[in-house]
């Protein structure tokens, strides 16, 4: 019998754990015991949002905030689902993920996909509300989503996959409030990539020796004996990337001031980083929902302060 692994980041506390079945376990096959991942899916929204330049009022922005909120649930426990449909045999034999839903018998393919069928209506809802630039950008998002789980039995590089598909909130943020995408979208999806492939390889160093036993690739393992060089190089790009897009979309200087203390954090992590040590990288990556935030700060403040008033409106 597999034993639960100390590091696990499942939580069956609080509310989610004082639920009854299937009820519990439907929450957690939504991964809504970890909110980590849905604040990582809805930052880089919020980022595109406020980095348009021709966007609208800000009313109209901070309606696009809360769409997305509710979108980045959505879509990331579809995504959770959709991932744990593909793998649950994989998740079977990782002592992280053994006690998934779906891995451990507590729910049946069936229930999954049931949950599924609700959790994609729930996100079309959520796209039709939006303007329709962004429409045409969605079955490009669901192609990221339906890949994700895959990649990591074709390529060492599951972790960039997983950048371009949690980082599409981005290109779809700024898509709402520009209805194009031009020079700074490119660069802050590029940034938000290479974030997510720096953090999301940090997250992997936890599943190596699981990974390595049952043949799975990942990126961690690969940059395992460059982990800071590699984790350092992705963020130091992403910083390059998110200074460009915010010079070229003019954003006023408030931008800089967080933006700098985000890069700050990211140098520490990188400085600290011991791979072997799986509950620092743990905390490491959830640290980056703190990242997020002041990054989303200074994408917020940087268009506030836009010729010196409001959205310069």
């Amino acid at each position: 019998m597999i034993q639960k692994h100390p590091h696990t980041d499942i939580c069956h506390n609080g509310l989610i754990g004082r639920l009854g079945e299937p009820w519990r376990s439907y929450a957690l096959l939504a991964r809504l015991d970890r909110p980590v991942g849905t604040w990582l899916l809805f930052l880089p929204g919020v980022f595109g949002i406020f980095l348009a330049a021709q966007g609208p009022s800000l009313q109209k922005r901070l309606l696009y905030v809360g769409l997305f909120a509710i979108g980045s649930l959505l879509m990331r426990s579809a995504g959770c689902v959709i991932n744990d449909i593909w793998d649950r045999k994989i998740d079977a034999q990782v002592s992280r993920t053994a006690g998934r839903p779906l891995a451990s018998g507590a729910l049946s393919l069936r229930q999954g996909i049931g949950l599924l069928v609700l959790l994609l209506l729930g996100g079309l809802a959520v796209l039709l509300a939006l303007p329709p630039f962004c429409w045409a950008l969605a079955p490009v998002a669901m192609l990221f989503v339906t890949f994700y789980p895959t990649a990591k039995r074709l390529t060492w590089w599951p972790q960039l996959v997983m950048g371009f598909t949690f980082g599409f909130g981005a290109p779809m943020g700024y898509a709402a409030s520009q209805e194009n995408i031009d020079l700074p979208g490119i660069l802050l999806y590029s940034g938000v990539i290479l974030w997510q492939l720096g953090f999301d390889t940090i997250y992997g160093f936890q599943d190596m020796e699981d990974d390595a036993r049952i043949g799975v690739k990942s990126t961690s393992r690969l940059m395992l004996s460059h982990a800071r060089l590699f984790v350092g190089l992705c963020y130091g790009l992403t910083m390059a990337f998110f200074a460009g897009a915010a010079y070229t979309a003019h954003l006023a200087p408030a931008f800089w001031l967080p933006f700098l203390l985000a890069g700050l954090m990211m140098a520490y992590q990188v400085k600290r980083l011991t791979p072997h040590d799986a509950p620092l990288c743990l905390c490491f990556f959830k640290q980056n929902v703190l990242i997020g935030l002041i990054l989303a700060c200074a994408f917020v403040l940087g268009r506030l302060g836009v010729n010196g008033g409001p959205l310069g409106f």
